[in-house]
């Protein structure tokens, strides 16, 4: 008989979080949502003011929300952990969810954030740059950075929904930034 392998520890255990993050917000009827797992502006004297800076990559709307991010996480996200390393990817996981964050309380005072499709785009932009090779941009990169960002720009300028576009954009950015500063240290050795 074949054991369960818990094989991508940092993706497995996002997924989890998440998981109990919306089944939380079901049973309170979205407090812990909103206390938790969303970020907006609220006092910086308020400890959960910081929590949310982080804690809203974990929190969704509703199950077809949820599973919208989660599967791209499993499909993407084991590879890359794979690739770069867990503690990397923590790391750029918890560095996405504080920048874009950040840039909700600031620039978006009236309204709240939630969701992982920020950290989804950041593993497609690293995962685009999985085969990059000294010096040289990969024409993956290019591609789905094209695609992507022409997509989230047209649906910033063209469709009115209650998707963060931006937030995603940030995402994307780190991604591709963490992707050329691992590429970076890879050289270095």
């Amino acid at each position: 008989m074949k054991k369960l392998q818990y094989n991508s520890p940092v993706i497995l255990s996002f997924f989890f979080l998440s998981l109990a993050s919306l089944a939380l917000g079901y049973m309170t009827g979205g407090v812990t949502t909103a206390a938790l797992f969303s970020v907006y502006r609220s006092p910086l004297t308020s400890p959960l003011t910081y929590v949310r800076f982080f804690g809203h990559v974990l929190g969704h709307a509703g199950a077809e929300h949820f599973l919208g991010n989660m599967l791209l996480l499993l499909v993407v996200g084991p590879p890359i952990e794979e690739k770069y390393g867990s503690r990397m990817l923590l790391e750029a996981i918890t560095l996405t969810a504080l920048v874009s964050g950040l840039l909700q309380f600031v620039l978006f005072p009236g309204s709240a954030l939630l969701g992982a499709s920020g950290i989804v785009f950041m593993l497609i932009m690293l995962s685009s740059l999985a085969g990059m090779k000294e010096g040289k941009i990969p024409l993956t990169l290019i591609l789905v950075g094209v695609l992507y960002l022409g997509q989230e720009v047209y649906s910033m300028l063209f469709v009115r929904d209650s998707v963060a576009n931006l937030m995603h954009i940030v995402g994307g950015v780190c991604g591709t930034v963490f992707g050329f500063a691992a590429g970076k240290k890879r050289t270095a050795y």
